[in-house]
């Protein structure tokens, strides 16, 4: 094996580990800081609680989009196969069938809106 083969996999390893115990000291040294100034245990669960809130369109929104970039890359690569046509236009054809399904997903979401609204 060349050196390449080994440094690649331990330079990945060494990235990875190092962000992870940057982000476990910045995290320590947050908390307490916290606790220094002194934040109860409520306030900061306070800061740390976040409400989620779900969008009921988001489901249509990734659909639409999943749908229409696989009927995009089918339909490259019939073209391809059948007449031959570049395999650089199945790029163009998933970003044209995504600009569709957003378009598609607007006007569904914002009649949603009006509904809702009236």
């Amino acid at each position: 094996m060349g050196a390449e083969e080994v440094l690649i996999p331990i330079t990945m390893f060494l990235s990875v580990g190092a962000v992870f115990i940057i982000w476990i000291v910045t995290r320590h040294r947050e908390r307490i800081t916290m606790i220094e100034k002194g934040l109860t245990s409520d306030e900061i669960k306070a800061m740390y609680h976040r409400e989620v809130r779900r969008d009921p369109l988001a489901s249509l929104k990734w659909g639409l989009l999943f749908l229409l970039a696989g009927v995009a890359i089918l339909l490259g690569n019939f073209l391809h196969v059948q007449f031959k046509v570049e395999e650089g236009a199945i790029i163009g054809l998933v970003c044209l069938f995504v600009g569709i399904g957003l378009v598609i997903f607007y006007s569904i979401a914002s009649k949603k809106l009006n509904q809702s609204q009236q």
